[in-house]
């Protein structure tokens, strides 16, 4: 990453600034506005270098068309206590509304465009399409910064055809984030371990494959163990499996056998007949969950024995927690691998939404660890060395082509 916001000349100009504003909403609220403190720094900045800023980010997945459930006027909100200036909201993200509050902001101020995916050309997979919205999206703005970090991984027009269009650089945010993952990938102290975890298997299981090329060994917990252990031969009751998620694990398996990486699984699980703090729960062993029972959390075996190993690590990549943290009786397992990792001297990056929230949610402070990513999946396809299309957009060079060039 070589440049940066500090290289653009920014006094007096309008900075399209591209911002990973995904949060969850509850009642019209923001519930969790982790990801709106971590672009402070990045707006302040530009706010202290006389920016004019127009805020732009998605929310959700309103598929293409307004849908008043996925507005960002909660964001816009919250975003302005933290900031303690107002921010505007445009009622569209491009057209006559966007282009005047743009044109005239209050002085003092911060304008933020409407949710990006309310306009089917943000996604879209046709490149001309994604063009020809990038192209409106760039006429709101003099420069281009990218710092949404959670986005990078997707060709969408905000976060690859913009900056292609506009003098670009990335943001605070972005640059820590390459900085932290760089660190994982070149020059690693070992043993390097990864552990892997939480409910969303279909995002991650295509990750294992690369990370046992990376690795001295994989740790593997919540749901995200459920297909490996029903690859060996395990019956796992009502816990939720994708039998297409078994072969490819079972595939993983003989990899990390081939390269002599050792996956580690959980040899006893907390079952309970549903998902529930006041359901009958005990523990059992891997080869004896009851066929009406689904485990929600690792063993007391488990959690001691996946400590005990991240204790001796110097380079960790955690995405994922070990269980249903959200419930106080299978929180066991995530609390012992938080103990496991704060227990020894490794570079320890946390990456993930459910893995923060678990932090969060057993009172751990982020400051425990080397680092914490804003980005689940795009810190997973970094570490891999998958390309990033949106980190592709802010390395191209700052050109004097006009806004209608560029990809789409």
């Amino acid at each position: 990453m070589t440049k940066t916001m500090d290289d653009l000349d920014i006094g007096g100009r309008r900075v399209l600034l591209r911002l990973d504003l995904n949060v969850p909403l509850n009642d019209g609220r923001v519930a969790d506005d982790a990801r709106i403190r971590a672009s402070l720094p990045t707006l302040t900045k530009l706010l202290a270098r006389d920016a004019k800023v127009v805020v732009c980010a998605h929310l959700g997945r309103p598929g293409g068309q307004p849908d008043p459930r996925y507005s960002l006027a909660p964001v816009a909100a919250r975003l302005s206590v933290l900031l303690g200036c107002p921010v505007v909201l445009a009622a569209t993200t491009i057209g006559p509304s966007a282009e005047a509050a743009v044109a005239a902001p209050p002085p003092g101020s911060v304008v933020m465009l409407e949710n990006l995916r309310f306009n089917a050309g943000e996604t879209s997979k046709n490149d001309a399409e994604r063009g020809r919205f990038a192209g409106e999206l760039a006429t709101l703005a003099d420069l281009y910064v990218g710092d949404g970090f959670g986005a990078v991984r997707r060709r969408h027009a905000s976060v690859y055809d913009v900056p292609l269009r506009l003098p670009h650089a990335a943001g605070y945010l972005i640059q820590a984030e390459v900085a932290a993952l760089s660190r994982l990938t070149k020059a690693v102290r070992r043993p390097y371990v990864v552990v892997l975890g939480g409910a969303k298997v279909a995002d991650k299981i295509g990750a294992v494959g690369g990370l046992i090329t990376l690795a001295d060994r994989i740790i593997i917990g919540g749901a995200m163990a459920f297909p490996f252990l029903a690859a060996q031969g395990h019956k796992l009751g009502t816990s939720p499996l994708d039998p297409a998620h078994v072969d490819i694990a079972s595939g993983y398996l003989d990899q990390a056998t081939r390269a002599g990486v050792p996956i580690l699984l959980p040899s006893d699980l907390v079952v309970a007949a549903e998902r529930a703090c006041h359901a009958e729960r005990e523990v059992v062993d891997v080869t004896a969950v009851p066929p009406d029972c689904m485990a929600l959390d690792i063993g007391p075996h488990s959690a001691r024995s996946f400590a005990a190993d991240l204790a001796t690590a110097r380079t960790v990549f955690w995405n994922g927690p070990m269980g249903v943290f959200e419930l106080a009786p299978y929180s066991a397992g995530t609390r012992a691998v938080v103990r496991g990792l704060t227990a020894s001297d490794a570079f320890t990056v946390v990456s993930g939404g459910d893995t923060a929230a678990a932090l969060h949610a057993l009172g751990v402070a982020e400051s425990a660890f080397g680092y914490v990513s804003a980005g689940g999946g795009a810190s997973l396809d970094f570490v891999e060395g998958r390309p990033l299309p949106g980190l592709t957009a802010l390395e191209a060079p700052n050109s004097p082509r006009n806004r209608d060039e560029g990809s789409g």
